[in-house]
């Protein structure tokens, strides 16, 4: 086997983040992400929650 490089690898990882993507989507799961320095709870219809750094719940109907 040989090794990737860096552009092979990033081709990889983009086809993993949308296969993962469309599995959570599939099965009415969130993903929950850093973006920015945020935490981003993305739901499966693509709505987009920041949620404060120290909230410890990760409940999808959690409400503030």
């Amino acid at each position: 086997m040989s090794d990737l490089s860096r552009d092979e690898l990033m081709q990889v990882f983009k086809k993993v983040k949308m296969s993962v993507r469309q599995k959570a989507k599939e099965a009415g799961a969130p993903l929950f992400y850093v973006q920015d320095g945020q935490y981003i709870r993305e739901e499966p219809n693509g709505e987009k929650i920041v949620l404060d750094k120290g909230e410890r719940k990760i409940d999808p109907y959690y409400k503030k």
